[in-house]
């Protein structure tokens, strides 16, 4: 399926056809990514507050450029802890600053649990970030956790897999790649 790509330019056509083909992974071959909800139509995200460990507010502005895999998750939930090694694991196989795992805990009241929960889980790739008020949870309309949302370079949601997935998987991998080659 094609989608018409106003404001790009003639060779990013190729670029966008191929990771909209990525995201149509068969089913079959998926595994889990067949969880994985396309967008109907890349759509630009909305440009929402959070914070980072230091409580820096940041946007998603602010990582314009580069692809994203934007994770709601909690420490009270026992999907999100199964899942947050992968992420990690799918963090280290690429450059931060082609590629980013965006993990945003809404912990809330649990939130000094967070940092303790990454160094018993040994989680050495990914950053701390917190949705204060769950404001982002809710301007992207997410209800339910674990949920990773995909978006490319330019800022647009590609798609969404609410539930937990093995991400560091060949077809996990395929999907962040093709994301990534959408820079160019």
């Amino acid at each position: 399926m094609a989608y018409p790509a106003p404001n790009f330019l003639p060779g990013r056509r190729y670029i966008l056809s191929s990771v909209l083909a990525a995201l149509a992974l068969p089913a079959r071959a998926a595994g889990e990514m067949d969880r994985f909800k396309k967008a109907k139509a890349p759509k630009p995200l909305p440009d929402l507050v959070f914070q980072d460990a230091n409580d820096k507010p940041l946007r998603f502005a602010d990582f314009r450029g580069r692809a994203l895999l934007i994770n709601f998750w909690a420490t009270w939930c026992a999907p999100c802890v199964k899942e947050m090694p992968s992420l990690d694991r799918l963090q280290a196989m690429f450059p931060q600053d082609k590629f980013l795992v965006l993990p945003l805990s809404i912990d809330g009241p649990m939130r000094p649990k967070v940092a303790p929960f990454y160094k018993d889980q040994k989680l050495a790739h990914l950053g701390i970030y917190f949705d204060k008020g769950r404001k982002a949870m809710q301007g992207l309309d997410v209800s339910l956790l674990p949920t990773s949302i995909l978006v490319d370079p330019m800022g647009r949601e590609l798609g969404r897999l609410e539930g937990d997935a093995d991400w560091d998987m060949p077809e996990g991998i395929a999907l962040m790649k093709a994301a990534i080659a959408s820079q160019g």
